[in-house]
């Protein structure tokens, strides 16, 4: 049963066109919040405000590239011209760029550097920069990874050190504006269900066989976690009842990294 935990709030959601960032705005969304989700294709952010608006809820779309400052500073204050505040913001938007490392190419390298920990950075510049000047000032929630911090797997290591720099970005800005009223977490989901958790040429069926008999390796829960399961974590972060979360890195794997 949803509940009107974030009613009358405004709610930012960065990479919001698909995936977790679709779930975390269709949650926040059947939550009472006034949601805003960013990125740079319209056609995926336009389905993602549909799904919205067909379940009741209020969501506008704003193209953004979070790896442009100036885009970045646009945006929220778009979100602050159309509803007057910005009381939540989760910066989701990511990209994953895989291989052994002598294999990457610097291209990719700086895809996926830009994206994940240079947009992060330029996000919460301009959203601390307008939180703090509120009254009641905001929440920030980042959304990491498993990998970086708490896992390292062969392929995948120019992701796992930006996940790991957005884990780290999270706890130094949280120390630091805490006591201006902006609150700062993170989740760190593991495979989740979604495509970036998908194999080379693997189905969702193959994945879920995968998933269950590698429970040892992959997730002793024996499956990914869905994307509203993250987004559950992301609303608890965000709301008044974990107003003493500073600083938080929530991992949600399945019990991969234990």
């Amino acid at each position: 049963m949803s509940s009107n935990r974030f009613s009358d709030r405004t709610v930012l959601v960065t990479g919001g066109g698909s995936g977790i960032g679709r779930a975390i705005a269709l949650a926040f969304a059947a939550e009472g919040a006034r949601v805003v989700v960013a990125g740079r294709g319209r056609a995926a952010l336009d389905e993602t405000v549909a799904l919205v608006r067909e379940s009741g809820g209020t969501a506008f779309a704003e193209v953004a590239d979070v790896t442009r400052a100036d885009e970045v500073e646009a945006l929220v204050q778009a979100v602050v011209d159309r509803f007057g505040s910005l009381d939540v913001a989760v910066n989701n938007a990511g990209v994953f760029r895989g291989g052994p490392l002598a294999e990457l190419s610097e291209e990719d390298w700086r895809t996926v550097l830009d994206i994940n920990v240079t947009g992060v950075f330029l996000a919460m510049t301009a959203e601390i920069r307008r939180m703090r000047t509120q009254p009641g000032g905001g929440s920030i929630v980042n959304v990491s990874s498993n990998l970086g911090r708490y896992r390292q797997v062969p392929g995948a290591t120019a992701y796992s050190a930006t996940k790991a720099a957005v884990t780290s970005l999270t706890r130094g800005t949280a120390l630091e504006y805490i006591a201006e009223g902006v609150r700062i977490n993170a989740v760190s989901p593991g495979a989740s269900d979604t495509t970036m958790s998908l194999r080379a040429g693997e189905t969702e069926a193959e994945r879920a066989a995968r998933m269950a008999a590698r429970m040892k390796e992959e997730s002793p829960l024996g499956r990914v976690s869905t994307t509203e399961e993250v987004a559950g974590a992301v609303l608890y972060l965000a709301s008044d009842a974990a107003a003493s979360f500073v600083g938080t890195d929530l991992v949600i794997d399945g019990g991969a990294t234990l």
